[in-house]
């Protein structure tokens, strides 16, 4: 027969070996988390991001036994692909030395419609508050820049973003040029946080060091969810009510790795890219 001492000690063992898992448990979760967010958006937010996230990863300067738990590997996610097959064609090896000289009309309404495999995306751009970057994709999509390219990262943890933009697809390509940062006080990001529909571009911004300022180029991303960002990365348009349908059909799908951070499991290729001036 256990004695009421026994009883005390085996309760206390259980709640102590309870705290030690949830406290592995909120370890882990947390490294995972910030291992997204410092790798999201391919290199080009590294530098900010890690930053930002300083005081998540801050040790609570605890030592703790050594659980006896094994975590298991991440398994790559299995979901199927909603969408079909991209359309016949190449991308186009485009370099440009210079960014465009403005011929948009700033006082006009922009909107780009990408085509893609998953549906059409309509993002409504804000010519009046981010000239700069409204007429580099003008100029570009004119092209046929991103006709026939990869959204290659899709992010579900931490934050929540599709990336697209980059014809290499792999994070490191760009258009040769570089365009200033624009309206970053917008009223959209109070609280370090880019809502959900949120159109905007992807940098080299370092927020330790001050360094990467007014370097866009022709990757961005596309908000499906608000997201903690701090205010560094230029927001020039909105997603289309349609347009978030489709983006939630492409995050339902998950991306590759299984850790919330990776390849879209749905093929996003943007067929056509068209900016239309109304």
């Amino acid at each position: 027969m256990v004695s009421q001492e026994q009883r005390r000690r085996q309760l206390a063992r259980e709640k102590f070996l309870r705290q030690q898992q949830r406290r592995t448990q909120a370890r882990r979760k947390a490294h995972v988390r910030n291992a997204v967010i410092a790798s999201v958006l391919g290199v080009i937010l590294v530098g900010s991001l890690a930053l930002y996230t300083t005081g998540v990863l801050k040790d609570d300067g605890k030592k703790e036994n050594a659980s006896s738990e094994v975590s298991p590997s991440p398994k790559p996610s299995k979901a199927p692909d909603p969408c079909e097959k991209p359309a016949a064609g190449k991308v186009k090896e485009l370099t440009f030395k210079k960014e465009p000289a403005i011929t948009i009309d700033k006082t006009a309404k922009y909107t780009m419609d990408l085509q893609t495999t998953c549906g059409s995306i309509g993002i409504t751009m804000d010519a009046a508050k981010a000239p700069h970057t409204v007429n580099s994709f003008d100029f570009l999509v004119n092209k046929g820049y991103l006709d026939h390219t990869k959204c290659h990262r899709l992010t579900t943890q931490g934050i929540y973003v599709l990336q697209c933009g980059d014809p290499k697809g792999t994070g490191m390509g760009g258009p040769g040029y570089t365009i200033p940062d624009e309206n970053l006080k917008d009223s959209r990001l109070k609280g370090n946080t880019y809502p959900a529909g949120t159109v905007a571009m992807a940098n080299q911004f370092n927020a330790q060091t001050g360094e990467g300022k007014n370097s866009g180029g022709s990757q961005f991303f596309l908000v499906f969810q608000d997201s903690p960002l701090p205010a560094n990365y230029t927001p020039f348009g909105t997603v289309t009510k349609d347009g978030m349908k489709v983006l939630k059909k492409i995050a339902d799908a998950g991306e590759n790795t299984g850790m919330g951070d990776g390849t879209p499991n749905a093929t996003v290729v943007i067929n056509k890219a068209t900016v239309k001036k109304s």
